[in-house]
């Protein structure tokens, strides 16, 4: 038998107490628990201590390194370019990740993107690319690798030897009630996108009722402390604070937003999708050593179109097939002349959740056709009877539930609100 380094209930004590956890003591707690040696109720005490007590620098640091070393790491060293990856913390109609890639691999720099599926009112992106017939998720690392040397740009299923710590504590942190902790909010995504490899990392820190840091202050807490992490683990990282008290672009939903997103890979598409994307490839490809790149130009000459058609289809996935449309719909119409005064980010997330475009438990399915198009934007003129909103999904029994969400987000006034700021800050 073997004998344990520490016991569990003298580190749940120093944490609830106010004390500074030691290394070995995090090095400790996470593989034990790993291993199953400490049980979830053990685990979920700490959770809680360090919910309410928090963690300095170096305790976060050590945390996330133990999660890293409770598993595999990656390395993109033998590509023949160099890497640079993006996170977004998650919100509504957040799409960014589709035409960035393409965008940003155009230049000659291979961006793999490990990414996760939706759960709750936040869209995950390998649900939205499964909307394009024959599109896999799941590719091996192999393949993985020449798919970044040939193509540039990799949308995967992060495969299960990456921080499976990080796995087995998010899923008690989910039914505990300390998943709002920015010392393990911060460790568990810098975990996964140091073990992933790559060279630079570019953040999305979202901000507003549609995320989960609700104000400036904790986002920017957040936004350093993972920026502080990616830096002292040899990642160059920067981070961008932006707004998600309003869906980005028009679509919310997995078919509907990979139809925004060609949108603006062919040149069009919605303004605030347009800025943010060009703002974050922009900073993407400066870490990666290629500052003042005219952006905006490659989405509108095709070249970015084409990165994403060649990644597209080395995941077998055909750019060119018509993309699924849900066979029933509901207009929520204007109900007085005046001007969009609120589209509230979480009542409509809530609102596509419920038509079937995401799912509750992570084995749940979605529907690929289901969400909401936004006709009319945040401060747009509207009058009585014009359609707002367009909801989509295969249920129609689904419209009662979405609408009781939806109807406390949307507001018409008599005066327009002030210009929508979209990003509010860069943390380097």
């Amino acid at each position: 038998m073997t004998t344990e380094s520490f016991d569990a209930v003298d580190v749940i004590r120093t944490k609830r107490d106010g004390g500074e956890l030691s290394s070995e003591q995090i090095n400790w707690i996470i593989d034990a628990y790993t291993r199953g040696i400490v049980g979830d109720e053990q685990m979920a005490a700490l959770n809680m201590a360090i919910f309410l007590r928090g963690m300095n620098r170096s305790e976060i640091a050590q945390w996330t390194q133990a999660m890293i070393d409770s598993g595999e790491t990656m390395s993109f060293a033998s590509l023949s370019k160099p890497t640079t990856d993006k996170h977004s913390t998650g919100g509504v109609g957040d799409k960014i990740t589709l035409p960035l890639g393409p965008l940003v691999s155009s230049y000659g720099v291979a961006v793999p993107q490990l990414s996760g599926r939706g759960l709750g009112h936040t869209g995950g992106t390998l649900d939205k690319l499964e909307a394009i017939p024959g599109w896999m998720a799941d590719v091996s690392n192999e393949r993985l690798m020449e798919i970044l040397e040939d193509s540039g740009a990799v949308v995967a299923a992060a495969g299960a030897g990456l921080a499976p710590a990080d796995k087995k504590l998010y899923a008690l942190r989910d039914i505990t009630s300390t998943v709002d902790s920015i010392p393990l909010i911060a460790s568990s995504i810098m975990s996964k996108k140091i073990a992933e490899g790559t060279s630079s990392l570019v953040l999305d820190v979202k901000v507003g009722s549609g995320a989960f840091m609700k104000d400036l202050d904790s986002a920017r807490e957040l936004a350093r402390t993972m920026v502080d992490l990616g830096t002292d683990a040899g990642v160059n990282t920067r981070a961008l604070l932006t707004d998600m008290n309003t869906p980005l672009g028009r679509c919310i939903g997995n078919s509907l937003e990979v139809r925004e997103s060609v949108e603006v890979l062919a040149g069009g598409g919605p303004a605030d999708i347009i800025e943010l994307t060009c703002e974050l490839a922009r900073n993407m490809l400066e870490l990666a050593g290629i500052p003042d790149a005219d952006v905006e130009e490659a989405l509108k000459d095709g070249r970015a179109m084409d990165s994403w058609k060649k990644m597209i289809r080395a995941q077998g996935g055909d750019p060119d097939a018509p993309l699924p449309v849900a066979p029933h719909t509901h207009d929520v119409l204007a109900e007085r002349d005046g001007y969009v005064t609120e589209l509230e980010a979480l009542a409509l997330g809530v609102g596509s959740w419920r038509l079937g475009a995401g799912r509750a438990r992570k084995e749940d399915p979605v529907q690929l056709s289901a969400g909401i198009e936004i006709h009319a934007g945040l401060g747009e003129k509207v009058t009585k009877g014009q359609k707002i909103l367009t909801l989509h999904t295969e249920t129609p029994e689904r419209f009662e539930r979405a609408l009781e969400s939806i109807n406390h987000g949307v507001s018409i006034g008599d005066e327009a609100p002030a210009p929508r700021t979209l990003i509010h800050d860069r943390i380097i």
